[in-house]
């Protein structure tokens, strides 16, 4: 009986663009996606500087993971790329070639669905070379006891993540959600869109970050009150309308697609982060209150059992 594992290496069946505004930088850029040689991986190239430098999408060249993952190589940086890449690995796409002409991806409208759509609509195509499995020769364990993260890997005859995410709030505290295999990402994950808190709103864009943050893009959590004026200066602040400071709760332009959608937004940042190992995986994730920092660094464990453990090549009998 043939299982659910492809044996091959796959790229897209011929390419497409999408164009948008970056969450943090604000700027308008363009990232088109094209079909790779076997054995590629993901490799971005920045087209808008001087010899279009490439940036290979690997965990080892995780330059910043702050509300976001940042690339960099050579000094030369893309950011925000967790939302494709996210798209792109659990569509099973192996290898990929990305121009951009910006510093970061499009944030679109917060999620991973308009690149899903694209995938789909541009097609898939199957290689020649075998594609080659992680599977973890032991449980890997990533645990920050200060914020509570912790991440583990234990071996699996398939793929899936269940996550736990809990906040102090009112509106958002504890959640769950579980993705039992990558065949289920497009449907009941890729949809779902990132998320701030309003009391984390000013220091955000004083950090230089979320510029390009609105409600179109982003699901904000206004769960600790603040008064009137204080309250209409955050929404000028991101340029979107003013509301009554005593309603608390989800403030979006589109209500929220699945009552837990934070819990899988946290998914399908894990895939994006967890994708830049370069291999596809055999094996079960348990996360609990994960972030980009936590992924990274996760990913980073997982890169040093591949050195010692071997990877297979899939045998469909």
């Amino acid at each position: 009986m043939k299982n659910s594992y492809p044996d091959k290496q796959r790229t897209l069946a011929g390419e497409f663009s999408v164009t948008g505004k970056g969450l943090h930088t604000g700027l308008e850029s363009t990232v088109i996606f094209h079909p790779a040689p076997d054995n590629s991986g993901y490799k971005i190239r920045r087209v808008d500087l001087p010899d279009k430098p490439l940036i290979d999408a690997h965990a080892e060249n995780v330059l910043s993971t702050n509300r976001g993952t940042v690339l960099s190589v050579n000094g030369i940086q893309v950011g925000t790329v967790e939302h494709a890449l996210a798209a792109l690995y659990a569509n099973g796409i192996d290898n990929c070639f990305i121009d951009v002409d910006a510093p970061e991806f499009p944030i679109l409208d917060g999620s991973s669905i308009q690149y899903v759509h694209k995938i789909i609509e541009c097609g898939i195509q199957e290689q020649s070379m075998e594609r080659e499995y992680y599977i973890p020769g032991q449980t890997i364990e990533y645990t920050d006891m200060l914020s509570g993260t912790r991440l583990i890997l234990s071996p699996s005859d398939k793929f899936s993540i269940y996550t736990q995410i809990s906040f102090d709030s009112v509106i958002l505290d504890v959640q769950s959600a579980n993705l039992k295999e990558l065949s289920e990402f497009n449907q009941e994950i890729s949809m779902c869109r990132t998320f701030v808190f309003v009391r984390e709103i000013e220091m955000l864009l004083k950090n230089g970050l979320i510029r390009g943050g609105d409600l179109d893009n982003a699901i904000v959590i206004y769960d600790h009150p603040v008064s009137q004026s204080r309250f209409d200066q955050i929404a000028d602040m991101i340029k979107v309308e003013r509301r009554d400071a005593t309603n608390l709760g989800y403030i979006m332009n589109k209500p929220l697609r699945f009552p837990n959608e934070p819990a899988r937004h946290k998914i399908l940042d894990i895939l994006g982060d967890i994708s830049l190992i370069g291999r596809f995986i055999k094996g079960m994730i348990i996360s609990v209150c994960p972030g980009h920092k936590a992924n990274n660094m996760f990913a980073r464990a997982i890169l040093e059992d591949m050195k010692t453990t071997a990877v297979t090549i899939e045998e469909n009998v």
